[in-house]
C-alpha cells in the first residue's frame, strides 16, 4: 500500500523564545523537523506534505533540499484539524495509508509508525492511533474506551471531565488514516468546541460513528512521551536523544 504523510508544521512556539519557527528549533543541532522526516523516510514514505505558516519561507528554504517533500500553507492557525483540510485538494487523488505527525516530535520513531503501518494496512482499518500510558498525563488528550476496551474518541484536557481526567493513556498525534476515509471525516468535521477549533483529534470518532475500523493501539516508546513545548523540555529531549544514541 502506497505511504503518505502529512506533517504540521505552522505553529510559532512562542514559549521556545525563540525567533524561529517551532519545527526548526534545533535538537542537537538539527532542525526537530529533519528528524520527524529522517522516521518517515525510514518506514517507505516518500511523499510529505509540510503544512506551513509562521515564517513558512524559511521551512520551505531549510527543507528544500529534501526530497519527496512539498509544502502546504495554512494561513490562519484554525487547529490541527484544519491544518490537514488546508492539504485536501493535494490528497484527493491518493489512495493509501496517511500518517500524520506533528514536526515538533525529534524522537518519533521509525519501529512505532512501523507497528501502526503494519497492522493498519493488514487490518485494512479507517484510522489506527498511537498512544501510550503516561504517568503525569496532564495536558494531553485521553483516550477514551467503552466497558469493553474498544476506542470510542479523544478528549481533550480542556473539554474532558474529571473522570477522563484520571485516565492515562494518552494521544501523542501519531495518526494512520486511509486517505478516503480522512478526506470523509474533514468534511464532517466542526468547530463546536470551546475553542471554535477544528481538532484533527475528533476525525478518529467521526470515522468510528460511521462503522468504520478505528482503534488506538498504546504501540509508542517511552521517549516518545517527551514533547516539546519549552527550552527545559528540549533539555530533556536532547539528553534522551544522546542517551539512544542520536548524533549531531
Amino acid at each position: 500500500m502506497k505511504r503518505l504523510a502529512v506533517v504540521l508544521a505552522a505553529g510559532k512556539g512562542t514559549r521556545m523564545k525563540s525567533e524561529l519557527p517551532k519545527v526548526l528549533v534545533p535538537a542537537l543541532g538539527r532542525p526537530m523537523i529533519e528528524y520527524v522526516l529522517d522516521a518517515l523516510a525510514a518506514v517507505g514514505v516518500d511523499q510529505v506534505l509540510v503544512v506551513v505558516g509562521h515564517r513558512a519561507d524559511l521551512v520551505r528554504e531549510t527543507l528544500a533540499d529534501r526530497p519527496g517533500v512539498s509544502f502546504v500553507d495554512q494561513t490562519e492557525q484554525l487547529g490541527t484539524g484544519h491544518a490537514v483540510m488546508v492539504c485536501r485538494d493535494h490528497l484527493a487523488d491518493f489512495a493509501g495509508s496517511v500518517v500524520v505527525l506533528t514536526g515538533d516530535s525529534p524522537l518519533v520513531q521509525p519501529s512505532s509508525l512501523e507497528k501502526l503501518l503494519t497492522r493498519f494496512e493488514q487490518e485494512q482499518m479507517a484510522c489506527l492511533l498511537g498512544t501510550l500510558e503516561k504517568e503525569n498525563p496532564t495536558g494531553l488528550g485521553r483516550i477514551v474506551r467503552d466497558a469493553e476496551g474498544r476506542f470510542t474518541g479523544i478528549v481533550e484536557e480542556k473539554d474532558a471531565t474529571d473522570q477522563q481526567r484520571q485516565i492515562r493513556e494518552v494521544n501523542m498525534s501519531t495518526y494512520v488514516f486511509d486517505c478516503q476515509n480522512l478526506l470523509q471525516a474533514l468534511e464532517k468535521l466542526t468547530n463546536q468546541n470551546r475553542q471554535r477549533e477544528y481538532y484533527l483529534t475528533d476525525c478518529p470518532a467521526i470515522l468510528s460513528s460511521m462503522g468504520l475500523s478505528v482503534d488506538a493501539s498504546p504501540v509508542l516508546a517511552a521517549c516518545e512521551a517527551l514533547s516539546v513545548n519549552s527550552m527545559e523540555d528540549l533539555r530533556l529531549v536532547e539528553e534522551e536523544m544522546s542517551r539512544l544514541g542520536y548524533t549531531k
